[in-house]
């Protein structure tokens, strides 16, 4: 169930449609943005918060394994207690949890209201779908849903930049406060002049399936959280996440199979288009915030660009996404979608290529057309797989379809982030020890001429900047095998294109938009 199948009074105030839809576009940036935001200002928390380098990336995990897991009752939760009501109470929740992240002291505070965050954001984005469209006659919402498409695509793009900005003129913790008065703004302009709705009666919501998904998805997070700090699978408590993720996962699959109303039928996975989409889904949500997330902190570890010149060098990923998302909107009703689809995965995979090649002394206009590139092929893939997914997916089935790739790209990225955080971290030390085994004595190398200066192992700190510049090429090293990665998680979903069939003619009254 989902709240864009409410029926609500928002067109009883037709003077006041573009202040409301301000609002929702406010509503809908603001959980978009905060997914990556903090993305540059992660090595600043981390000597603020006394945190190692994997454990600071649950700030980013934590929001979006909450938001992933409460986007199954907001349907629900709005009928219940109607969504006017329902989405201030969640945009006030959202701001508070912002302010409260900001005067954060410890790891554990900082993760306990990013996860407060995260369960308030989770309805912010279908909540403002469902008001839009609500605001909007049928042959309006095409052009009102790519508006709302590309603000939920690029909000994630473009955070690292505004992060990076807040965070060199002010400090880390205005990524967090910047929410206040545009939060209180929405607040405002909704509880003045959006309609109230009528409240209904709920039908009992399928709590079983809920929990046993919830669980599946939080131990299996934390398993993937933890089990670089704990050994993997030295540890007990890796063991029983592992135990819990599966078991969770198993019921819910079960209970999907056999209950006779769960709150996702098994019957939508039937169609091939759609399970295709959704498979990609989760390969584009495992790409789109893991790349941000190691990009931000490559440019300034390994680079060494301040903090704001970081952000800047990632404007032309999100100028390349907007770019594309506009170009395939006008495509895809003129061409076989799926082509587009390939072209862009096919930008996305180069792009991966190329970062795999870099060294830390990588130009800036290197970084800026590869990056561009990475957008283009990132809004190519997005908006064509819309209309590709649900071209085919019987009408009863759309909304809950949408939940669905709602689901996947969050529980997507959080994987993404987690795997590919780990695998930086435990390269880097393997790295490390390679390169530090042919450093001895007998290596003529670092005995003579500069490295002799620089590096003289008879002196501290000779060993100290020795040690240094070793741990500096061992983290190049584990970057390039990141990017590897992520080419070989998205290439291979070309593949999936094989199995989806060309969508027909659209219906000009209902057209296939972009899902969050």
């Amino acid at each position: 169930m989902s709240a864009a199948t409410l029926s609500v009074e928002a067109r009883a105030f037709p003077e006041h449609r573009g202040v409301i839809t301000v609002c929702a576009m406010i509503a809908t940036l603001m959980q978009a943005l905060d997914s990556t935001i903090a993305n540059v200002a992660l090595p600043y928390m981390q000597g603020s918060l006394l945190t190692t380098s994997d454990q600071i990336t649950w700030v980013l995990t934590s929001y979006i394994v909450a938001a992933a897991i409460m986007t199954s009752p907001v349907g629900w939760l709005a009928l219940r207690f109607g969504r006017k009501n329902f989405f201030i109470a969640c945009l006030a929740g959202f701001t508070l949890a912002s302010m409260l992240c900001g005067v954060a002291q410890s790891l554990g505070q900082m993760v306990a209201f990013r996860l407060l965050q995260g369960v308030f954001g989770a309805a912010l984005v279908p909540l403002s779908q469902a008001t839009i469209l609500d605001l909007y006659p049928a042959e309006q919402r095409g052009s009102a849903m790519a508006l709302w498409g590309m603000g939920v695509m690029v909000g994630p793009i473009l955070g690292p930049t505004l992060g990076g900005y807040l965070t060199d003129v002010y400090d880390w913790r205005w990524v967090f406060f910047i929410n206040l008065p545009f939060g209180a703004l929405a607040i405002a302009g909704l509880w003045f002049f959006l309609g109230d709705d009528r409240r209904e009666q709920a039908n009992g919501f399928d709590w079983t399936g809920f929990l046993v998904l919830s669980l599946g998805i939080g131990a299996l997070q934390l398993m993937l959280d933890r089990g670089g700090e704990l050994d993997w699978f030295s540890s007990t408590e890796i063991w029983i996440e592992l135990v819990l993720a599966a078991l969770g996962l198993y019921l819910f699959v079960v209970h999907v199979l056999l209950a006779e109303r769960p709150f996702i039928s098994a019957r939508i996975f039937a169609d091939m288009n759609f399970l295709s989409g959704f498979l990609m889904m989760f390969a584009v949500g495992m790409v789109l915030l893991a790349s941000s997330a190691l990009l931000a902190p490559y440019l300034q570890t390994m680079g060494g660009y301040p903090v704001r010149d970081a952000g800047l060098l990632m404007v032309p990923r999100g100028l390349g996404t907007m770019a594309a998302m506009m170009v395939a909107g006008r495509l895809a009703s003129r061409m076989d979608p799926r082509l587009l689809m390939v072209m862009g995965i096919g930008a996305l995979a180069y792009s991966f290529w190329e970062m795999s090649s870099w060294t830390p002394a990588v130009r800036p206009f290197t970084l800026s057309w590869v990056t561009a590139i990475q957008g283009f092929g990132l809004g190519f893939v997005f908006i064509p797989l819309q209309v590709v997914a649900f071209a085919t997916l019987p009408a009863q089935f759309r909304t809950d379809g949408a939940a669905l790739f709602s689901l996947v790209r969050n529980v997507g990225s959080a994987i993404g982030v987690s795997v590919t955080s780990f695998m930086l971290a435990q390269n880097a030390q393997v790295m490390h020890a390679q390169l530090a085994e042919g450093l001895t004595v007998f290596n003529r190398m670092v005995q003579s001429g500069g490295a002799y200066l620089f590096w003289n192992a008879a002196t501290n700190g000779g060993r100290m900047a020795l040690n240094g510049e070793v741990s500096r090429q061992a983290l190049a090293i584990a970057y390039t095998d990141d990017f590897k990665l992520m080419f070989w998680v998205s290439l291979p979903t070309a593949l999936l294109v094989l199995l989806m069939r060309r969508p027909g003619q659209m219906e000009k009254a209902a057209p296939a938009h972009p899902v969050e």
